[in-house]
């Protein structure tokens, strides 16, 4: 059986220009880039040729850019290490209710240390009101924290109007964009965030890597500290090859992003229409209008969540749910709670499917028949 895999958003396969680039890069540098001899500089080419790439892919300067080991710790660093640098001039913080876990958790953290934190609510589409952000901003708003583009349901958020919004506020901004990097045209600029947090794995490159774009003249405390790397902001010498390969990653999505995007709007077009002439009694969750193009989240009436993804697997199909998997058990999405509330059938009927990389539209064919079978199959 070959398996399709409809999950890149948990996170994709690296892609072979990726792993070449990287291969020879393990196989011909080995120097710390932090020495000074010639075998040290040597590596210090490669690691600052890479940065300038990732830099240049969100129009930012080199020294903008902290290397860290993915999107969590860029997005910890981005919360804890603003709280913590700006807790003189007040200790209120800004999200929503939707955020990965990687900002929920550390605003929760940080409510156990004595910082106010007001999560957001959403729409039934999971969109924030603007109106709300602006109630919520407080003379001691120290950081506001609102995702690019939601993991589970695709929506994205209006990031730059938040931007302008803030823009005479002293509130540092933070967006995690790691489902949105590779995706979308990103310019720091423009969309008028401090702080951006990206994930090299969700674009075809290394697990293990990322980075957190910091502004010039944002103040962020370091959470590892050791060494000087990463200009005295995160210590720990520097992972040349995964940084090479996070960069040709990048690389190959920034001259492919148009294509890319138009054949994953295909994707999700061709399995709601065939979803549609079968007769299958669906709606999506998100924001159609302004969505990720990769993210498709899917409420079947009458089914289980649990069931259904156990029978997508046996068929060969890889997918995922919003829920958490606890002691065997499927905790329902707190992205979907947030958005219908905790009795809602969308809690336990709702299947996210991911498009990217090595598919095509027979792999799309054949994953939505086997949909269909399914569903018909356990509805009856």
């Amino acid at each position: 059986m070959t398996e399709i895999y409809l999950d890149h958003a948990a996170t994709s396969p690296m892609h072979p220009e990726v792993i070449e680039a990287m291969t020879a890069v393990m196989m011909e540098v080995y120097g710390n880039p932090s020495s000074i001899h010639r075998i040290g500089r040597h590596a210090r080419k490669y690691l600052d040729e890479a940065r300038t790439k990732l830099a240049r892919s969100i129009n930012a300067k080199d020294s903008e850019i902290i290397l860290t080991s993915g999107g969590s710790e860029a997005d910890n660093l981005a919360i804890f290490g603003t709280a913590y640098a700006r807790q003189h001039e007040g200790r209120h913080i800004i999200t929503t209710q939707i955020e990965h876990h990687a900002v929920l958790r550390a605003c929760e953290r940080l409510e156990k240390e004595g910082f106010d934190v007001t999560y957001l609510p959403v729409d039934k589409h999971g969109m924030i009101a603007i109106d709300d952000l602006k109630c919520a901003l407080r003379d001691d708003t120290i950081l506001v924290t609102v995702m690019y583009g939601n993991n589970e349901v695709g929506t994205k958020q209006p990031i730059q109007e938040i931007g302008a919004l803030l823009r005479d506020h002293k509130a540092t901004f933070h967006t995690d964009a790691v489902q949105a990097y590779g995706l979308e045209k990103i310019d720091v600029d423009a969309l008028g965030v401090d702080l951006l947090s990206t994930s090299a794995h969700k674009l075809n490159g290394p697990r293990g890597m990322g980075f957190l774009y910091q502004r010039f003249g944002t103040h962020v405390q370091p959470l590892i500290v050791g060494g000087d790397q990463e200009r005295k902001r995160r210590a720990s010498t520097e992972n040349v090859p995964a940084v090479v390969g996070f960069a040709k990653a990048v690389e190959l999505a920034q001259n492919s992003m148009a294509a890319k995007v138009q054949k994953m709007n295909d994707y999700r077009q061709l399995m709601l229409t065939k979803l549609t002439e079968a007769g299958v009694t669906y709606h999506t969750n998100g924001d159609a209008l302004h969505a990720l193009p990769h993210v498709l989240n899917i409420s079947f009436s009458g089914m289980d969540v649990e069931s259904f993804l156990v029978n997508l697997d046996i068929e060969g199909v890889a997918a995922s749910s919003g829920s958490a998997c606890t002691a065997g058990t499927l905790d329902p999405s707190h992205v979907l709670v947030a958005m219908y509330g905790k009795g809602a059938d969308e809690l336990h009927n709702s299947i996210r499917f991911s498009f990217g990389y090595g598919l095509d539209s027979t792999q799309i064919e054949r994953a939505t028949d086997a949909i269909i079978a399914i569903v018909k199959r356990l509805t009856k």
